[in-house]
């Protein structure tokens, strides 16, 4: 036990619990209980379409194989971030902080609807912050995310196969540097390949039309944090904006926003900036 709140740590689409993992280990130094895991329908629990396994490849096939990953739903996320949640809680002094990247917060949102009394924080770090009744596929669509690099990886048409598709394992280099630009344009090398070896093809594209729950009675009380990346090509800088404006009009106060300049991935790039700014917030700044 200790007297400080835990931490959740929620990843993005695509990814695994190990995005996490240079983060955690600084605020694990810090004193602090951490917990990442795969989400469902994520890094072990992900299922992959044959054609994504098969070497050489074929990319007709890749392009029309329905996705295994494809049933995956929000209330199955949920309810795993959930018990997450109220067991850290348990290890902790009661209280959690939980953070969410890029389309994970989607699922923080749901979470803090659901439990908002063990929560010290919610923190989305260039994250999906929807006000009510927006699904992330209308934010995904708006003009201010007209520039997001992440639609022109895809592999396949998402309601077709059911997914997301991206092949992070090509290796056409034009393909794999626009990877690169749209997720961590601010690392190359050995980090870039890392990085990739956490991601997964197929992320169910059904859990991008589910409305935001949230509500003022109960998200709403919860304190919540943007982590503002400026050098975005993912989630997009103005998208981030917009996101954050719109919670705020709907829930009658603010968000706190820090700032970093760096991609989509500040846990790969900027790691220790990234931590101090968690560390800070779960102690109350």
């Amino acid at each position: 036990m200790t007297d400080k709140p835990g931490f959740v740590f929620v990843h993005g689409a695509w990814h695994n619990h190990n995005t996490w993992d240079a983060v955690a280990r600084r605020l694990q130094a810090k004193g602090f209980v951490t917990r990442a895991f795969d989400l469902p329908g994520a890094g072990v629990n992900a299922k992959l379409p044959q054609s994504w396994l098969k070497r050489p490849f074929d990319a007709q096939a890749f392009a029309s194989e329905p996705s295994p990953n494809a049933d995956v739903t929000q209330a199955e996320r949920t309810e795993a971030v959930v018990n997450e949640v109220r067991e850290t809680a348990s290890r902790a002094n009661g209280r959690v902080v939980l953070v969410g990247h890029s389309l994970g917060g989607a699922t923080v949102s749901h979470v803090a609807e659901a439990v908002p009394d063990l929560l010290w924080a919610a923190v989305y770090v260039s994250a999906f912050l929807l006000p009510p009744g927006m699904p992330p596929v209308e934010m995904i669509r708006d003009p201010s995310m007209a520039d997001a690099l992440v639609p022109s990886l895809f592999a396949a048409d998402p309601p077709s196969i059911g997914a997301m598709r991206v092949d992070f394992r090509s290796a056409d280099p034009a393909y794999r540097e626009r990877i690169r630009q749209a997720y961590c344009g601010d690392i190359d090398g050995e980090a870039f390949e890392t990085a990739l070896a956490h991601l997964h093809c197929d992320e169910p594209a059904q859990v991008t039309t589910v409305p935001s729950p949230v509500t003022r009675e109960r998200f709403g009380r919860v304190p919540r944090h943007y982590i503002h990346c400026t050098q975005d090509r993912a989630v997009t800088p103005a998208g981030q904006r917009k996101m954050i404006a719109m919670m705020d009009e709907a829930m009658g106060n603010a968000t706190a926003v820090h700032t970093l300049a760096a991609s989509h991935s500040p846990f790969d790039s900027q790691p220790g900036p990234l931590a101090d700014i968690l560390a800070e917030i779960a102690s109350g700044g």
